[in-house]
């Protein structure tokens, strides 16, 4: 037998072949759950942000396969090419209505960390239940006029319509945060609004971001000092006219020894509706049960009745 192998013929393809064609990989087509919504098509297209070429595109890797990637870069875009921020690191936090991101802030900011709260495309179908609220703030239409429809159903509006809803109502948060900050409330700093999206100061670490009350067991002595903090942010947010109107423990930060309020969607303005005293007084009912365990006697109906009563006096004041 003969062994003796052309190595040159055996292994090298003829001069005249050509190599085979292989098939191109087409990029998995990530399914959106609200692809086929219109009102959330329509949000999408006026969110769209022109590529202003001088910075790459904005491609966290965080978002890559997530079904909603297009609904949350069309507000985080926005904050890349302002920079605010660089990456989107990890989930601090998710709920029914939105997801709090942590993202990595740019430099130019200051700071190490940021917060984006993005709001899901279901806001969309949320609003039907909000008329109370609703009815105690002011309501704005696309073009920043204050609107009277205080009366109409979410559901006989026009798919234009309920989206400058939307909008005035994520912005309404936005500038009730802003309001409260400023006026030295124990609330995250926001940096800016855009779309579905909030961007404010992030409370913990990029590896753990700050827990909630309702999730850990205070030390015996530092509960009625935060149990009087709060109660005093009650009642500064109340001479700011606004009540949190539905402040627990579940949105309230706790971090190295302080707290910090979060999640003012729901905020109200007493100047708007006369009938909305209820839910201050519940915000402090929930105060006072949380910290009721730790030894800390308070009768929240009084407390409540105080506060507004010092607030109509104010009121009456100016």
């Amino acid at each position: 037998m003969n062994f003796d192998i052309d190595y040159e013929r055996e292994f090298d393809p003829p001069r005249h072949a050509k190599p085979k064609k292989t098939a191109a990989k087409k990029k998995p087509v990530v399914k959106q759950s609200y692809e086929s919504n219109a009102e959330v098509q329509r949000w999408l297209q006026e969110q769209a942000l022109d590529a202003t070429g001088h910075k790459p595109p904005f491609e966290p890797a965080l978002l890559a396969s997530l079904r909603e990637r297009d609904w949350l870069l069309s507000s985080l875009t926005h904050f890349y090419e302002q920079d605010l921020i660089t990456d989107v690191l990890n989930v601090a936090k998710s709920g029914k209505e939105a997801t709090v991101y942590c993202c990595a802030a740019d430099p130019s900011t200051g700071l190490a960390y940021l917060a984006a709260k993005i709001y899901r495309p279901r806001m969309f179908r949320s609003l039907k239940n909000d008329a109370i609220y609703r009815e105690s703030r002011e309501q704005r239409d696309r073009q920043g006029r204050v609107r009277r429809d205080r009366g109409v159903q979410s559901n006989s509006l026009t798919e234009g319509e309920r989206a400058a809803r939307v909008a005035s109502w994520i912005a309404y948060e936005f500038e009730t945060q802003r309001r409260l900050h400023t006026a030295g409330g124990d609330v995250p700093r926001t940096l800016a609004q855009v779309g579905n999206a909030v961007l404010m100061e992030y409370v913990g670490d990029a590896k753990t971001p700050a827990p909630r009350l309702s999730e850990l067991e205070l030390a015996p002595d530092e509960a009625r000092p935060l149990f009087e903090q709060l109660l005093r942010n009650v009642e500064l947010f109340l001479a700011h006219d606004r009540i949190h109107g539905d402040l627990s423990a579940y949105n309230i930060l706790y971090w190295n020894g302080e707290v910090t309020i979060i999640d003012f969607a729901q905020a109200v303005d007493p100047r708007y509706n006369d009938a909305i005293y209820p839910l201050l007084e519940r915000d402090v009912d929930r105060l006072c049960r949380y910290f009721a365990p730790y030894g800390v006697a308070a009768d929240a109906a009084r407390i409540a009745s105080d506060m507004w009563t010092r607030y109509l006096i104010g009121e009456l004041l100016l």
